[in-house]
């Protein structure tokens, strides 16, 4: 039984006591650790999971935005009971809220905002239903795909450095990775020896793997061979 799981109506140091007997539900089966997860959570609150063990993953569901954090966006969900502890029943991570790297999540979401998500699971430890913007739009790297080739040189701009090397946004909503031994013809430690965030350089596309970029947000698709290319813009590039 993990924290989330103790009664939220009392501080965890005191929630339970050795050797104390108690009432909870078993939310998930481990059979390979031989351990069963119980949450007293699930049973002081038997109308919200009742309401959300009653959803099914790709379900529509509508809200108001009722506060955004660093970590996410709650929702406060139409149907079902309002959530004891939240400020609403539904919560969006940041990733499932666009296929674009965001810096900003009220360029996507305001409080007081109507929004209409997809579920994608129920989140047993927070007693709420995990929801996701992005499910409901097209991946636009599968829509970029459709044109894509090895080979083909394109202009972007460097949105993000890292260690392994520079992400460049080739479209709206797609990024790649130059990586970092890729950037330069001599050897280079640190991505910001060749280039900052916001230079417009040429590209040229390496490999792309549709099946890891459905599987991951668009600022994680990365060509994978190494013989990727960067060079700064030139005069009828």
């Amino acid at each position: 039984m993990g924290r989330l799981d103790l009664s939220w109506g009392q501080p965890a140091t005191s929630a339970v006591r050795v050797g104390e007997r108690m009432t909870a539900e078993a939310v998930a089966v481990d059979l390979e650790a031989g351990e069963v997860r119980l949450s007293m959570a699930a049973t002081e609150n038997p109308e919200l999971w009742a309401f959300l063990k009653s959803l099914s993953p790709g379900q529509i569901l509508s809200g108001e935005v009722a506060a955004i954090e660093r970590f996410g966006v709650f929702v406060a969900l139409d149907d079902g009971p309002p959530h004891p502890v939240f400020p609403g029943g539904g919560f969006i991570t940041i990733p499932e809220l666009s296929w674009r790297h965001l810096n900003d999540v009220s360029n996507v979401v305001r409080v007081g905002q109507r929004v209409s998500r997809k579920m994608l699971q129920f989140d047993t430890s927070n007693g709420e239903a995990r929801l996701s913007l992005r499910a409901t739009q097209p991946d636009p790297f599968h829509v970029f795909a459709d044109r894509l080739t090895t080979g083909r040189r394109l202009r972007g701009r460097v949105t993000e450095l890292a260690a392994v090397g520079a992400f460049v946004e080739v479209a709206d909503g797609v990024e790649g990775l130059v990586p970092l031994g890729e950037l330069d013809e001599n050897p280079v430690t640190a991505p910001e020896e060749v280039v900052q965030v916001g230079d417009e350089v040429s590209v040229l596309v390496t490999e792309f793997d549709l099946t890891k970029a459905s599987d991951h947000p668009p600022e994680t698709f990365r060509p994978t061979s190494q013989s990727a290319e960067l060079s700064p813009p030139r005069p009828g590039d």
